[in-house]
């Protein structure tokens, strides 16, 4: 049986059990918080998590395990047939990670963890995101998902992307990140009754 490696604090590990629950593989959670200890990179070359455990070895990288998990159970598509709408999907997801989650991320330490963050930081990182909400906003569909009428990896992505830069937003800025963004705060809304989601969420309260 599959393994998933990593800890509920992790948005990624989250993600990563949501979609396995869409795409119903049945899978075996370890607790894994991430390590630079050789033991652990020897599974996530970068002590990240999630990482799936699997026959042939160990695989790091949300979208990796997901184009793993896509290959290994084609039922349950969690990408659009299309080449091109899967690639718009693929386009989605990168611009959510790299130009929101990953600039909200340079505060992350000061907004849940006690850090400090200079004024040139906070003030680089908002100016950033506004940046970045408007790139996600020019590709979005939101009719009624991220990319039109099927549900697809990219709401997974807004889900448990937009929901930790949108704490972060919240601490560092006092802001809504989807103040100006309301078909996509609608979108989280739809999404968090979304079944898969609903189950992983409702775990972590546990």
């Amino acid at each position: 049986m599959l393994k998933l490696h990593g800890f509920p604090l992790s948005n990624y590990y989250n993600l990563t059990r949501a979609m396995l629950i869409e795409k119903e593989i049945d899978f075996e959670e370890v607790n894994d918080p991430p390590s630079q200890e050789d033991a652990y990179l020897a599974k996530s070359p970068m002590g990240k998590v999630p990482c799936i455990e699997t026959e042939q070895g160990f695989c790091s990288e949300t979208l990796a395990i997901a184009a793993y998990l896509e290959a290994i159970k084609p039922e349950n598509s969690l990408l659009p047939a299309d080449p091109f709408q899967r690639a718009k999907t693929i386009e989605l997801i990168r611009h959510i990670e790299l130009d929101v989650e990953l600039i909200a991320r340079r505060c992350l330490p000061a907004a849940l963890f006690g850090a400090t963050a200079s004024e040139e930081v906070k003030k680089s990182t908002d100016k950033a995101l506004i940046k970045g909400m408007k790139a996600v906003k020019r590709l979005m569909v939101c009719k009624p998902y991220a990319m039109g009428g099927e549900f697809t990896l990219a709401d997974l992505y807004v889900f448990y992307s937009f929901g930790l830069a949108g704490v972060i937003t919240q601490k560092m800025f006092d802001r809504d990140l989807l103040a100006d963004n309301p078909e996509i705060a609608t979108l989280m809304t739809t999404l968090a009754k979304r079944p898969s989601i609903a189950q992983v969420e409702a775990s972590k309260q546990k």
